[in-house]
C-alpha cells in the first residue's frame, strides 16, 4: 500500500477525539511576480525559495494528543505533541527524519514510525506510561 493511503487512514482512524493530525508536507518551491506561463512554464521576477513545512526531516503527520490533568496535578488540559512519520511496507526514514523522531522523544512528545494504523495507535499509546491514555 501507498504511503498516502496509509496516511489517510491513520488521520480518518485517530485524527479525531482528543488526537488532532495533519498533513505536514516538506519542501522548497519558489514565489515571485509571474512574468509569463506558457506549456507549463512559469518565469518569475524577483524569484526567491519558499520553504513549506516544519523542518528538514519533520514527520508526515503532525498533531498533538490532548489529555486532561488530574486535580492533584492542577486540572489543567494540556497537548502532548505528535509526530508520525508514516513509511510503505519498505519505506526507510531518513536520518533527518529520525533525529526530529528522537528530539520529539526527548522533548516529551510522542513520535515514531508507522507502516499502519495500528502502528500509529501504539505511539499514542505512550501514554499509558503515564496513565494519560484516552481514545
Amino acid at each position: 500500500m501507498r504511503e498516502t493511503n496509509i496516511q489517510r487512514q491513520i488521520m480518518l482512524a485517530l485524527g479525531s477525539g482528543p488526537t488532532r493530525l495533519f498533513r505536514n508536507n516538506v519542501g522548497t518551491g519558489w514565489q515571485g511576480s509571474m512574468v509569463e506561463h506558457a506549456g507549463g512554464i512559469v518565469t518569475l521576477a524577483n524569484a526567491r525559495p519558499l520553504h513549506a513545512g516544519l523542518c528538514k526531516g519533520s514527520s508526515d503527520l503532525i498533531g498533538w494528543h490532548s489529555v486532561v490533568v488530574t486535580p492533584e496535578m492542577v486540572g489543567r488540559l494540556i497537548a502532548v505533541f505528535v509526530a508520525i512519520e508514516v513509511k510503505s511496507a519498505r519505506g526507510r526514514a531518513m536520518e533527518e527524519q529520525q533525529r526530529f523522531i528522537q528530539a520529539v522523544r526527548a522533548a516529551g512528545g510522542l513520535a515514531g514510525l508507522a507502516r499502519s494504523v495500528d502502528e500509529a495507535r501504539a505511539i499514542l499509546a505512550q501514554l499509558t506510561m503515564y496513565g494519560l491514555w484516552q481514545r
